[in-house]
């Protein structure tokens, strides 16, 4: 029983000398200006950025520029060698032209139709030439009155026919000029795919990276290269959504650039995006720099810290005193539970728990 009250014993105060024994770094509470800031990770990005794209599919037979180059709105930046649009534009102008023949007095169709409709009224003459002649015979009882009748049924069927010819010969008139209007549409439509062979600059931009070669085969959609505005960059900046209920239009921003992680830039938040991102499971803001930027390369890696509140003459300890749920040991080495504020990269707020001038402890380990 000894043996085991000793051994209690000695543990103890082992446990008593290692405990005793670690290395403690002091600090003071104190009143200081805090700034709370929310880090963000993001890149530079060029203003007005698209991707040109392929509009039809075919080898790639020219390209017209290099990684680096300003391009301006309308240039011809790549050509695709697309057989079937050319094609089609050649006998789309082919079939508008014999749609145009079509509607000439000296069309085949409707000189036909107009013979056939010259030929009934010459009948419709004839016919009631004849009909002028039997009412007198019948007036003079020179002939059976079911003679005249005959003839004048003959006259209404030659009118009919005449009537009908004539709308024959206007429904062929109208087909024939709506024909023209399908073609002229179906030609035009044929110009607009053939001029997608011709790859052109939407707007005036800068080549930032270049997707596809001379020889390459492209598809309607293929990315071609990508096209932004050198002379306007911003900070797309990834938020975590634990902090995004800070974030606020026109607040500042420090960023750092990975290039050059000594040098800093300003600006400020001019965009929150509504939409949450998946890809990097984090909200987007831009923001844009309010000083001139020396290095402006689109894609540059970037670090920020966003300020999104302040508090004069605060009590504060450093940021690295405070332990695991809000505890700080106080110079007994006893844990004690902190109500904390704001946090700056440097400091925390305390909000309860603390005392100004009170000491605190952080274990060195």
């Amino acid at each position: 029983m000894k043996t085991i009250v000793e051994s209690t014993l000695i543990l103890a105060s082992l446990a008593l000398f290692f405990s005793c024994g670690k290395k403690t770094e002091e600090s003071k509470v104190e009143r200081k200006n805090i700034t709370e800031m929310v880090f963000a990770s993001g890149t530079l990005k060029a203003d007005d950025e698209y991707n040109l794209m392929a509009q039809t599919e075919g080898y790639i037979t020219k390209i017209n520029f290099n990684e680096g180059d300003e391009v301006a709105a309308g240039k011809i930046l790549a050509v695709i060698d697309n057989q079937q649009s050319t094609i089609n534009t050649k006998s789309g102008s082919k079939l508008l032209q014999i749609a145009k023949a079509n509607t000439s007095s000296n069309a085949p169709l409707l000189q036909q139709s107009k013979a056939n409709l010259n030929a009934a009224n010459l009948k419709l003459q004839q016919d009631e030439l004849l009909a002028g002649r039997y009412k007198k015979l019948v007036e003079s009882n020179s002939i059976a009155k079911v003679e005249y009748e005959n003839i004048l049924i003959a006259v209404s069927n030659s009118r009919a026919t005449v009537s009908a010819l004539e709308q024959q010969y206007q429904n062929l008139l109208v087909q024939a000029n709506q024909q023209v209007i399908v073609q002229n549409q179906q030609l035009e439509n044929s110009l607009v795919l053939q001029n997608f062979n011709e790859v052109k600059a939407l707007v005036n931009g800068k080549i930032y990276k270049q997707k596809k070669q001379v020889g390459d085969y492209v598809r309607k959609g293929d990315i071609i290269a990508v096209i932004a505005n050198n002379q306007k960059i911003y900070a797309n900046l990834n938020v975590d959504e634990s902090n995004m209920g800070k974030i606020k239009l026109n607040q500042q921003i420090v960023v750092k650039l990975n290039v050059n992680s000594d040098k800093t830039y300003k600006g400020v938040i001019s965009e929150i995006l509504p939409t949450f991102d998946e890809q990097s499971q984090s909200f987007i803001i831009k923001a844009i720099f309010t000083e001139p930027m020396d290095f402006a390369i689109s894609g540059t890696q970037l670090e920020a810290n966003i300020f999104v509140n302040k508090k004069q003459n605060a009590l504060v300890i450093p940021r690295s005193f405070l332990g695991y749920g809000n505890k700080v040991l106080d110079e007994d080495r006893k844990p004690i539970t902190v109500k904390t504020g704001i946090v700056s990269s440097d400091y925390v707020e305390i909000l309860a728990g603390l005392k100004e001038n009170q000491i605190v402890l952080k274990e060195l380990y």
